[in-house]
């Protein structure tokens, strides 16, 4: 019988967060990882870089070749579940492999959303840009002189895409659904430093509208030839990326036992509605200290503090998950914006909290407070005091004494008194926060 103590479905940072926590309480007993991808775990941020030539494709795996024999893990790469049965603790692989748990983590990430419409079939389009095949696959097309690029998506994944592609010389037009960039991710003043940055690098630009088609090319009607917009203009183009976002993939579970909502419903030990199952990352709903509930949060590292928090769990190591909220860290062209909490309020809303702000010809912070205690932040291209944001927002830190002084441009841990330091340094590692 293929019998493992602890089976993991999926093989990015939950899963390598879940090895780890695991092999830190229980040395011995038998770790599998299923993977319908072919590779050992890679960091799914840095694929835009890798495409940009950035980095080699060496860099772009999180561990060492021999960390799963170094773990003592069994892998079934290039396969994937097929079917979990909760009575028997069985999963079945497409291969018709059958392997037995007491533990079963299910860390299946995300997969891309997709509209429906014609010539989705043609030659040179890519449905979503996360998977380490996708970005070799680009990198062929672009070798075969491919020179214009239509990126369907304008946030945090649609734009590291337009990136690269421009740093291999493309030309590259964005198009996004709605009003203006990054919707989900920051704020409008923020999002209009976004688009000069990239407007200044000669990428177009295109918000309110969408692809209604994809069409053919005069020379081979199954190739990329260009677009249609939904306001009928026409722009020509060899490759189009789908970068509209992620659904939670829980196909596995979603007719089970397993309780579901947009995703998988876990609790802060990452502990799904069925005994010995656990689930984390892109597939799982998970607690927001600052919404104080639990919602889909597909971060990288919110997938691999899930992982460890399941891990632990799994080996019996008691352990909560309790930090993660929306937190986000990225830069265009050299210029970077990090932002975590709640970012946009509506006109409603905004007359519960309050908002400082700076937006100066070199950068633009905004901070949001409610009752003295920060509940959001947006930083661009000044970044420095993001982590000392991070953990007043994070241990729920009254600011009211420090307030006036959380923008000025030497604002740090000198401004705090001594309590408040010492309430920090009891439960923050502040290696981050200078």
């Amino acid at each position: 019988m293929n019998y493992y103590k602890y089976i993991i479905i999926g093989n990015s940072a939950g899963g390598i967060g879940a090895i780890e926590a695991i092999r830190e309480v229980d040395k011995t007993n038998e770790i599998a990882v299923i993977s319908d991808e072919p590779y050992s775990a890679y960091s799914r941020p840095l694929i835009s870089y890798l495409l940009a030539e950035k980095i080699k494709l060496d860099d772009i795996y999180l561990r060492v070749p021999n960390f799963y024999e170094d773990n003592g893990v069994a892998t079934f790469f290039g396969t994937q579940a097929t079917n979990i049965d909760f009575n028997e603790k069985k999963v079945t692989l497409d291969n018709g492999k059958k392997l037995y748990y007491e533990k079963l983590l299910l860390a299946t990430g995300g997969t891309p959303f997709v509209p429906n419409m014609p010539g989705l079939d043609k030659t040179g389009v890519f449905r979503g840009f996360n998977t380490l095949d996708t970005t070799l696959e680009l990198q062929k097309t672009i070798s075969e002189k491919k020179g214009r690029a239509v990126i369907l998506g304008g946030g945090l994944i649609g734009l590291k895409a337009a990136e690269a592609l421009r740093m291999k010389g493309l030309e590259v037009t964005v198009v996004e659904l709605l009003d203006r960039l990054m919707p989900l991710v920051i704020d409008q003043p923020a999002s209009q430093w976004v688009e000069t940055v990239l407007e200044n690098q000669d990428i177009k630009i295109i918000t309110g509208n969408t692809i209604s088609e994809i069409t053919g090319s005069f020379s081979n009607p199954n190739e990329v030839g260009g677009v249609v917009l939904k306001d009928g203009t026409t722009i020509r183009c060899d490759i189009v990326v789908i970068a509209i976002g992620v659904r939670p993939r829980i196909e596995l579970v979603r007719e089970s036992e397993v309780e579901v909502n947009r995703g998988i419903l876990v609790n802060k030990k990452m502990e799904t509605s069925v005994p010995n199952v656990f689930a984390c990352g892109d597939c799982a709903e998970v607690y927001d200290f600052i919404m104080d509930s639990f919602r889909l949060t597909p971060l990288w590292p919110t997938a691999f503090v899930g992982g460890r928090i399941a891990g632990f769990n799994m080996a019996g190591d008691c352990k909560e998950y309790y930090w993660g909220t929306s937190m986000n860290s990225t830069t265009f062209f050299g210029f970077p914006i990090i932002s975590a909490g709640i970012i946009n309020l509506s006109d409603e809303e905004k007359s519960d909290y309050e908002i400082l702000s700076q937006n100066t010809e070199s950068f633009y912070k905004s901070i949001i407070l409610k009752d003295n205690k920060i509940m959001g932040f947006v930083l661009a291209n000044e970044i420095d005091r993001a982590g000392i944001f991070l953990g007043l927002m994070r241990n729920k830190i009254d600011v009211s004494e420090f307030k006036d002084d959380l923008l000025s441009e030497d604002f740090g841990l000198i401004h705090l008194s001594d309590q408040v330091r010492n309430d920090l340094l009891a439960k923050e590692n502040l290696s981050c926060m200078t």
